[in-house]
């Protein structure tokens, strides 16, 4: 289970953006939450109205997990190409924040597509395609919206910016976990 003290640097973080007031103290929050130093790879996801309202991550865990969290919260907030920026209107109970920690992506070996959907764990894997040019992934939340192995696929593939025949190519499949808190944004106390 994930300290909430994730949503508190998430939600910190976005609102930093609209009032300087707020304030994140990185070495405070190191010295009481040491985990925060370790490298870590968070998605920070924003829903309004249970409809997606911005989501940016990292696959490979490449700085500490609280800087993590900051970059990503305000990338979600404000810079998701999918979305404008996050007003300070939308703040209310229908927004809610994610917070999701991936585990190291591991490589899927496999023979073929049909192999390849065999070794995939409904619900649990996220995945990650590469294939030259092409590079999606999809949480393994996303399994709520797309519940079966081949629709999960196809809809990766479409992400990565390919189609389904891309499987054809047998391009690179990693799977990772996830550990994640949610909730909506008027519990989440600030810092």
């Amino acid at each position: 289970m994930l300290d909430p003290i994730l949503l508190r640097i998430a939600k910190t973080a976005i609102l930093e953006k609209f009032d300087p007031s707020y304030k994140i103290d990185k070495d405070a929050l190191i010295e009481k939450y040491p985990f925060l130093a370790k490298k870590g790879a968070a998605f920070v996801t924003l829903d309004k109205n249970q409809n997606l309202r911005g989501c940016i991550g990292s696959i490979i865990a490449h700085q500490p997990l609280i800087d993590d969290i900051i970059h990503n919260a305000q990338s979600a907030a404000f810079s998701d190409p999918r979305f404008n920026p996050l007003r300070p209107e939308e703040i209310d109970d229908t927004l809610s924040v994610e917070v999701s920690v991936l585990s190291e992506p591991v490589k899927i070996e496999y023979r073929d597509y049909d192999d390849l959907k065999s070794k995939i764990v409904p619900k649990k894997d996220g995945l990650i395609l590469k294939y030259g040019r092409y590079q999606g992934t999809f949480l393994p939340q996303v399994w709520e919206q797309l519940p079966t192995t081949e629709q999960f696929l196809e809809h990766l593939s479409y992400k990565a910016g390919a189609n389904p025949t891309i499987y054809s190519l047998h391009p690179d499949i990693y799977r990772y976990r996830v550990e994640h808190i949610k909730e909506a944004w008027n519990a989440i106390l600030p810092l």
